[in-house]
């Protein structure tokens, strides 16, 4: 078993680069519904990623007016924002310099190159968005890739991976529930099943989950379908349901006894999405039912955290 402080910078610097990633992520599809025609819910969207953030008062303290300009500057590029991308990029990379020794050349060479060019970002601002959240994205893509390809298959291994996959169910379970209510408020305000269609679809390619949907599902893209692909289905990457089924495979090969908690919380949670329907959900309330797993995803990063990671 390792030292429970190199676990912690290990877990913790895939964390900050998931979050960064998925960030850019809600960003991008904030960006995109709140720019639709005659849209009714285009503050409301602009407002989401501080809402899921959990930055609102911050970022109302600091700006008179809630625009694409002051929100991008403060989600993406605002150091003293500590959910700005690119203070999550600094975390991640400072906990990757405190654990140099146990993860490959490659690993560093890639993360302390996507800080350089983050500043860069922030010294000379952001010409293209779209273009800026891709490079995000990619630069996330190629660090686990690097990863995949050269560490050794161990305790380091797998805590960068547990790190991935709670970070990611947090973010599904929040994406779906703000994205949602969202859509639920503005179809009350004034029903448009061509915006719902819209909104709908970009949140799924915000989890790119677009395809996906469409080689499962017949139907147009619907609440229903939606719901059972991004909560329910085994097989989509960015879904509670395999991010739970990764967790439990991972913490069942990390070396030690200290996971047996871990494990049994880890199992309950997927159970209990395996043995779930959609309908039953529905029926129960989708934020309700949200709500609850972001609650049990937390705990189970606290008793992760009391395991593995807290120094004695």
């Amino acid at each position: 078993m390792m030292l429970s402080r190199t676990a912690d910078h290990l877990y913790w610097m895939s964390r900050y680069l998931e979050r960064a990633e998925n960030l850019a992520r809600l960003l991008d599809v904030s960006f995109s519904l709140s720019l639709l025609p005659q849209s009714q819910g285009a503050r409301a969207e602009m407002r989401a990623p501080l809402v899921i953030t959990e930055t609102l008062d911050r970022f109302s303290a600091r700006y008179p007016k809630l625009t694409a300009e002051a929100l991008l500057q403060f989600m993406a590029l605002d150091r003293d924002n500590p959910a700005s991308i690119i203070s999550c990029i600094r975390h991640a990379r400072e906990n990757a310099h405190a654990v140099r020794g146990k993860i490959t050349v490659e690993m560093w060479e890639n993360i302390n190159a996507t800080w350089l060019e983050a500043k860069t970002f922030e010294a000379n601002g952001i010409a293209n968005v779209g273009d800026f959240f891709d490079w995000v994205k990619a630069r996330s893509h190629v660090f686990r890739g690097i990863a995949y390809g050269t560490i050794l298959r161990g305790d380091a291994y797998s805590f960068i991976r547990l790190g991935t996959f709670i970070e990611r169910a947090d973010n599904t379970a929040r994406l779906l529930d703000v994205k949602a209510s969202l859509i639920a408020q503005a179809n009350k305000d004034n029903p448009q099943d061509a915006q719902d269609y819209y909104a709908w679809s970009s949140l799924l390619r915000a989890l790119s989950a677009y395809e996906a949907y469409v080689e499962m599902y017949r139907e147009g893209v619907e609440m229903r379908s939606v719901t059972e692909l991004l909560v329910l289905s085994p097989r989509l990457p960015r879904s509670l349901c395999a991010c739970l089924d990764a967790i439990c495979k991972i913490v069942a090969q990390i070396e030690g006894d200290n996971g047996r908690l871990v494990q049994r919380e880890a199992h309950l949670l997927l159970n209990d999405l395996r043995f779930t329907e959609v309908d039953e959900i529905l029926e129960h309330g989708l934020h309700e039912y949200l709500s609850e797993c972001l609650v049990e995803i937390n705990a189970l990063g606290n008793t992760i955290d009391e395991a593995y990671l807290r120094v004695a």
